[in-house]
């Protein structure tokens, strides 16, 4: 037919005769089949969609900058009788739209939008794709790497257990529109791939659970509070503390534990218990800055925080001991100042233990 229309066109010398052509062309092309302008409106009100996340990796967490990244897989389903199509005449049992191409230039169905609030940036879609069935049930997965941001409890740090979140909505729709339900299957695969993969769990990091529920949050995308229908999912890691306790604790421990050799001084000798002493101090000092750049800026105190202060605190009394027993000793008063040593020697590491003992367990049973 093209060709036959160039003909026509050679032929036209006069604007009537264009005119007549261009009348003759769009009669021409009226029986053609015009582009599916697609389906705007979800299809039932509310339209009910099952979500599940397959959680295949955690990438990195940061606990700096309060930052987590993994790699999900989004699983949605939902009806949408408009959808529905007759096998024999289509000659298929399963329409498939795989990729971006066909996603956003093919498919001209109605899907849920659905977003990530605390996500940072738009993530790295790696593959997508949409199932409709005969019965027009439609079954969307997609498969990013995505970083989000959320709030983490690190008072007992290293021993404590964070509890990740990712809040998830249908975008522009509310609860009348679409309702977001769980899909409990996938829960469970992501389950049975963490037992059989033991990469999901990352360095200092063991995997505790996964959990994700649906419920209403309030969202003001139309300048007023309505309600959409949300799911939370939960990734619970606790941190593994051996490295930060034989790294950081212990060698604090133990210095402090050395420091104490200024009991078994001569009381009166000042300047050598005095050295001793500000060593130690100095040396926790050095301690405070190399976990300051490894912490976020926090305005509360932290396990690993208490210790250091607790620390540099035993070590200063230890000075202000041997400044006593030196006054004592100028005073005449050489064998009280060698009694009170000797108390020392196993005053100071009973309250030491002591309070480390209590800090460990106010942090762990409260946070």
């Amino acid at each position: 037919m093209i060709s036959r229309l160039l003909r026509i066109f050679r032929g036209f010398t006069h604007p009537p005769v264009w005119v007549a052509g261009l009348i003759f062309l769009v009669a021409s092309l009226g029986g053609a089949r015009a582009i599916d302008a697609g389906m705007p409106n979800p299809p039932a009100s509310p339209t009910v969609v099952k979500v599940g996340v397959f959680l295949a990796d955690i990438l990195d967490l940061d606990e700096v900058n309060e930052t987590f990244q993994i790699e999900l897989v989004t699983v949605a389903e939902w009806e949408d009788p408009r959808l529905a199509f007759d096998p024999a005449a289509e000659g298929t049992e399963m329409k498939l739209f795989q990729g971006q191409f066909q996603f956003n230039e093919v498919f001209a169905g109605w899907w849920p939008q659905l977003v990530i609030i605390n996500e940072i940036g738009a993530g790295d879609i790696s593959a997508i794709q949409i199932e409709v069935r005969p019965d027009g049930h439609v079954r969307f997965l997609e498969a990013r790497n995505v970083t989000l941001e959320t709030p983490m409890k690190l008072q007992p740090f290293p021993f404590d257990t964070q509890t990740l979140e990712a809040r998830m909505v249908a975008f522009g729709t509310d609860s009348r529109e679409v309702l977001l339900e769980v899909n409990e299957q996938m829960m469970g695969a992501t389950e049975e791939h963490v037992m059989e993969n033991g990469r999901v769990n990352i360095a200092q990091w063991r995997l505790l659970n996964l959990d994700m529920v649906s419920g209403l949050s309030s969202q003001r995308y139309y300048g007023e509070a309505r309600p959409v229908s949300e799911l939370l999912f939960t990734i619970t890691l606790q941190r593994e503390s051996a490295s930060v306790v034989w790294k950081v604790i212990l060698p604090l421990i133990i210095l402090v534990l050395l420091m104490w050799a200024i009991f078994w001084m001569e009381v009166d000798n000042l300047s050598d218990r005095l050295n001793v002493a500000f060593i130690g101090i100095l040396t926790i000092v050095a301690y405070q800055f190399l976990i300051e750049g490894s912490m976020p800026r926090i305005s509360y105190f932290t396990f690993t925080d208490t210790v250091l202060l607790y620390s540099f605190l035993v070590m200063c009394l230890s000075v202000l001991e041997s400044l006593v027993l030196t006054t004592m000793c100028k005073a005449g008063h050489k064998a009280a100042a060698v009694r009170v040593d000797h108390v020392a020697r196993w005053a100071f590491p009973l309250v030491y233990f002591a309070g480390l003992a209590v800090s460990y367990l106010y942090y762990v049973s409260r946070y």
